[in-house]
This record gives structure tokens, C-alpha cells and sequence, in this order.
């Protein structure tokens, strides 16, 4: 009987000491962010996008440790709206081509068209739900895992400048010739709405506390209901997030070339050949990339507010810290 008696009194003191030692507080905050967003195509002929991004959201943080200790567990859920723009610039003349058509005289060529100094800029409107964990030691602290982005609002807008000429076995191309409908320096412009997937992002975020930072204790030293930060942190996509569109291409054109003389002297009334031609969003065009991930680095601001804890006894806390023995485990008592 004694020796379960022992057995009890013994994880009492356990309980009760690991009770003194933990400290748990709840916060909710919001934070702001901004940095260099882009996309990145793998395995593509197209160079990474360069923009600008930006969100705001709200969160829940809760903070576990060992009483008395400046080390903290951090785990944060929150939810916020990530907005931005980035661009696709095209360096490289980008070809189109209908071949074996007939010209005017008979002859066979191939109709080109040419699209040079394109862009594709993609804006973007999500709602993102982070859940992070991490740890904050004194004025620095570290979070990381995985944010979820929900595309719910997405444009492009894709221009480009238009050439288009004939291509010839036995002579040079045929180029600024309006009666063939060999055309230069025509702008284009169109804009859609393409679809985005569901996006998870791997993040980290490094950064530090703002203000007085103080180990005191005693219920008289002032503690703080308030916690700023700011940290550098980066995101990246390890998703797929964009949506090829099968047999999509770079442009729609007309499949035939028009050879319908429109005056005697051929000169046409209308440029057929260009008036209906439709600039797609690179992205959503067949074989653009094998896929695309998302990458942000920038800044973020975090204001954090405690949450009221239970009514408690002062003493309990801050007078038995001279009572417990970190080593031992066990409270010092004096008589």
C-alpha cells in the first residue's frame, strides 16, 4: 500500500512541476507583406516573369515554452488575400507559319506571321491560408511551412507587334507589301481570363521582435500585451500551377491565305489576314512549360496582440521561481 501510495505522490510532484515550468499565451494579430513575385517555367524557352505582389491577413498564434525561458514554440494559422502582378517579356522573335499557300500569281510560299517584343503580364487575386511553425529566442525568431493560395481572380493581358510576310523557295521573303497582305509593326493586344490550379507554397520566414526586449521577472516587471515583428521570408511553389489549354496556340489566324482581289489593281480594302488574329496568354498555350511554380521573396510586418489568460495567483508564478531547481526537478522548500 505504501509503495503505491510512493508511486502517486511521486507523479503528483511530476505533474505539478512540469505545470510550474510551462507557460502557454495565445495571440492574434495581422500582418502585411510585399516583395518580387514570379513565375517560374520549367523546362521552357521562356525566362522566369518579374513583378510585384502584395497581401494582408489576419492570424492566430500560440506560444509554448518552459517557464521563466526566452525560447519559444510558435504555431501560426491565419488567413489572408495575396494580390500581384508579373510579366513575361519575350526577347526572342516568335514565329507562326501557314505554308503551301498561293499567292496572287500562283505561286507557292509560306504565309509567316511574327510576333516580336512580347509580354504577358499575369494579375492575380488569392486568398491564402498559411500554417506555419517555428521557434523565437529573445528578439529573433524563424517560421516555416506551407502557405495555400486559392486563385480567385485571374487576368492577363498579352501584346505583342505583328510582322507577317511571305516566305519563298526561289526568292527573297516579301515583306511591307500591302497588296499581298505582307504587313509590318501592326500592335496587338488582347486580354483573358485564364484559370490558375490550387497552389501550395513551401515558406520560411526569419525575422525579429521590435522594441524593448526584457528576461525579467516578478509581478511587477510590466509584461507585453503587444508584440511587433518584421522578417524577410520566401515562398515557393511546389505545385503546378498553371492550365495548358490543348491545341491552343501563340496566335489564332485564318487557316487559308485570302487571295479575293478586292480592286483591279489588288490592293484590298480590308487586311483579312491580320483583323481577326488573337493573341493567346502564354500560358495557357500547348508545350508553354512542363509547369510553373511560384516564387515570392519580399518583407513582413506582424502585430500581435495577447489574448487574456485565466485568472491566476501572482505568487504562483513569479515567487516560485526561486523554488524550483531546473536541474533536479524537484521545489525547494524553506523553513
Amino acid at each position: 500500500m505504501k509503495k503505491h501510495q510512493s508511486y502517486w505522490f511521486l507523479l503528483l510532484a511530476l505533474l505539478v512541476s512540469g505545470t510550474l515550468q510551462a507557460k502557454v499565451n495565445s495571440y492574434i494579430g495581422a500582418y502585411a507583406n510585399a516583395g518580387e513575385w514570379s513565375l517560374l517555367p520549367s523546362e521552357s524557352k521562356t525566362k522566369p516573369s518579374l513583378g510585384g505582389a502584395g497581401g494582408v491577413g489576419f492570424l492566430y498564434e500560440l506560444q509554448a515554452g518552459k517557464l521563466y525561458q526566452p525560447t519559444r514554440f510558435l504555431l501560426d494559422v491565419g488567413i489572408g488575400v495575396q494580390g500581384g502582378a508579373t510579366t513575361f517579356k519575350q526577347t526572342d522573335v516568335l514565329t507562326q507559319v501557314l505554308p503551301n499557300q498561293v499567292d496572287l500569281q500562283g505561286d507557292l510560299f509560306d504565309y509567316v506571321y511574327e510576333i516580336r517584343d512580347r509580354q504577358d503580364q499575369y494579375t492575380n487575386v488569392a486568398v491564402q491560408v498559411p500554417l506555419m511553425i517555428g521557434v523565437q529566442h529573445h528578439k529573433f525568431y524563424m517560421l516555416a511551412g506551407v502557405k495555400v493560395n486559392y486563385n480567385v481572380m485571374t487576368k492577363s493581358n498579352a501584346i505583342g507587334v505583328l510582322n507577317t510576310y511571305g516566305r519563298y523557295s526561289d526568292f527573297d521573303d516579301f515583306r511591307n507589301m500591302p497588296d499581298y497582305q505582307f504587313f509590318t509593326d501592326r500592335p496587338l493586344k488582347n486580354s483573358s481570363n485564364p484559370k490558375l490550379n490550387l497552389g501550395v507554397d513551401a515558406s520560411v520566414e526569419i525575422g525579429g521582435r521590435l522594441g524593448v526586449i526584457t528576461d525579467a521577472v516578478g509581478y511587477d516587471v510590466p509584461k507585453r500585451k503587444i508584440e511587433c515583428r518584421l522578417a524577410a521570408f520566401a515562398d515557393y511553389g511546389i505545385l503546378d500551377i498553371h492550365k495548358e489549354v490543348k491545341g491552343m496556340k501563340l496566335l489564332e489566324t485564318p487557316y487559308l491565305y485570302d487571295t479575293r482581289p478586292a480592286s483591279p489593281n489588288y490592293v484590298y480594302n480590308t487586311t483579312t489576314m491580320v483583323d481577326g488574329v488573337l493573341l493567346n496568354d502564354i500560358m495557357s498555350t500547348e508545350g508553354f512549360a512542363k509547369a510553373v511554380n511560384n516564387f515570392m521573396i519580399g518583407l513582413k510586418f506582424t502585430v500581435l496582440f495577447q489574448l487574456p489568460e485565466p485568472g491566476q495567483c501572482v505568487i504562483c508564478h513569479d515567487a516560485y521561481k526561486n523554488l524550483y531547481h531546473p536541474r533536479s526537478g524537484r521545489l525547494k522548500y524553506e523553513e
